[in-house]
């Protein structure tokens, strides 16, 4: 971890990742993503998760070159960052990763690599997740690799209200089939979570965690659009969007983002 309290990719994923690493209990969930800007949306995905399934870390991980964004992102690398850790101040359970930072060869991050490295780092005994909104997930079809991701750590996927099992089971990767249909686990937790099983075409099972009709309408995009279309720049300490984080909105004024 370097001072600014960032797990660095090839170093040891201690403190807030590995808060219960003694008793080898530690349950953490990389949360991966563009983060381009981070929004409230992502915190409460995040929180829902952390709640559900009683984790005791979240790894916020802005990814440096999206595959399937050949683009890249419109905000850099070093922004993203900053704005996600912003975003994620004051919640101990929430940390910046830097476990999908940018390669030096300049090749794409692959989630499945990044998965295998954090699994080699975090302590024995501890539990990985991979935890993402449902725009991810009806996308894993076209991941490198993307039906072995379930089978390297459960998935955790937070699903749009009203949406059906059989749209999801519509769109696994090749190979991939729902095992059964999904069960509401009991109430533990305010969260309500469903707990599902896949399997690939050698017989192989994962689980597979639903969080079911979470009330989030937020885009990246629509943000940035708006920004953009801004004709009058915001200065820092001025200004607010309910989609964000106010420190974020703070970062994108003070930093002409998106313009």
């Amino acid at each position: 971890m370097n001072s600014k309290g960032e797990h660095l990719p090839d170093a040891h994923v201690a403190s807030k990742a590995g808060t219960t690493a003694s008793s080898g209990a530690s349950r953490v969930a990389f949360f991966g993503g563009s983060f381009d800007p981070p929004h409230r949306a992502h915190l409460a995905v995040a929180r829902a998760a952390q709640s559900a399934l009683h984790l005791d870390s979240v790894l916020f991980a802005p990814v440096g070159a999206q595959p399937l964004k050949p683009a890249g992102s419109t905000a850099s690398f070093h922004d993203r960052v900053a704005m996600t850790r912003l975003a994620i101040a004051g919640d101990p359970a929430f940390s910046v990763s830097l476990a999908d930072a940018p390669n030096p060869s300049g090749t794409p991050n692959y989630t499945i690599d990044t998965l295998f490295a954090l699994k080699h780092q975090l302590p024995a005994g501890a539990a990985l997740f991979c935890l993402m909104g449902a725009d991810s997930f009806l996308a894993l079809r076209k991941w490198h690799r993307g039906a072995e991701i379930p089978f390297v750590v459960p998935l955790i996927v937070a699903s749009r209200p009203g949406q059906r099992l059989g749209d999801l089971a519509e769109v696994l990767p090749p190979g991939l089939t729902l095992a059964s249909e999904c069960a509401a686990l009991p109430p533990i937790s305010p969260t309500a979570l469903e707990t599902c099983t896949l399997r690939d075409t050698s017989g192989n099972t994962a689980p597979f965690y639903l969080l079911p009709g979470l009330h989030i309408g937020i885009s990246a995009t629509a943000i940035r659009d708006e920004v953009h279309s801004e004709s009058v720049r915001i200065p820092a300490g001025q200004g607010h969007h309910s989609d964000l984080p106010d420190a974020v909105f703070d970062y994108i004024a003070a930093h002409n983002l998106y313009r």
